[in-house]
């Protein structure tokens, strides 16, 4: 993982309600990104349903869905490898089930693995610099949805989650 995306990661730590919102907005961000290396119609289907809960702001929903995500990714053929060497729909499905249990810095860190083993796999396992490109991006969608968060902190407004979290 890349210095910035550490740093900025830290804002989403401790995970609390009070950046749940927040958490489940990145953790989506760097699942969709990877959407197309998932193959498992189960975890399709969940992320969809994630997908409508951020849009919604309904963040109480996701609990339900993680035990379900979580049996799906490790039944996944492959799961039972280290790290799902050489497979982009393992890393994939581990990601979205980090995402939707909430937990942005590992689903990140599986989205980062899903991209370079949908390229081949080689850099995942022998050049650290094949994840450059994709930490960078999470670090741009990263700031991005803190500085929406900040905007609206900006105005006094209190956010959806945080009034319902």
């Amino acid at each position: 993982m890349s210095p910035e995306l550490d740093h900025l990661l830290r804002h989403l730590e401790p995970a609390s309600r009070g950046t749940l919102e927040l958490r489940l907005r990145f953790g989506l961000a760097c699942v969709q990104r990877i959407a197309h290396l998932l193959e498992d119609e189960d975890a399709l289907a969940c992320l969809a349903a994630y997908q409508a809960i951020v849009e919604q702001g309904a963040y109480e929903q996701v609990q339900a869905m993680a035990s379900r995500i979580d049996a799906i990714a490790n039944a996944h053929q492959g799961s039972k490898s280290l790290d799902g060497v050489g497979h982009a729909a393992v890393s994939a499905t581990y990601a979205l089930a980090n995402a939707i249990a909430g937990r942005a810095r590992q689903a990140a860190e599986y989205a980062a693995y899903a991209s370079v083993y949908g390229q081949g796999g080689y850099g995942a396992t022998s050049d650290p610099s094949s994840f450059e490109p994709e930490y960078g991006w999470q670090v741009l969608q990263l700031r991005h949805i803190l500085a929406g968060c900040e905007s609206t902190d900006e105005r006094s407004e209190p956010s959806r989650s945080r009034s319902s979290t």
